[in-house]
C-alpha cells in the first residue's frame, strides 16, 4: 500500500489490490477507511516499536483472560 500511495495512486485505486489474509473477512479486499487508518498507523510504528509491542502483548494477555498491570512513561519519548 505504502508503494502504490508514494506512487500517487488514491485509495480507492489502491483498494482492489491488498487481500485480507485471515478471520471473518479472508479472501476480500479491506475497506477504505481500513487502508486510511493502515496508512495513518505506518508512521507511528516506525516510531514507536516497542509501544507497538507491547500493545500486541497486552492484547494477547487480554484474550487469555489476564489483566495487564500498569506501566511507567519512557523518559525518553514523548507520550502517544
Amino acid at each position: 500500500m505504502l508503494r502504490h500511495r508514494a506512487g500517487g495512486e488514491s485509495v480507492e485505486q489502491i483498494q482492489p489490490d491488498p487481500i485480507i489474509p485471515t478471520g471473518k473477512r479472508k479472501s476480500q479486499n479491506p475497506s477504505v477507511a481500513s487502508i486510511y487508518r493502515a496508512l495513518t498507523e505506518h508512521p507511528k510504528r516506525e516510531a514507536y516499536p516497542e509501544a507497538v509491542e507491547q500493545a500486541h502483548a497486552d492484547f494477547a494477555a487480554l484474550q487469555a483472560g489476564e489483566v495487564p498491570g500498569p506501566r511507567l512513561a519512557l523518559p525518553d519519548r514523548a507520550p502517544l
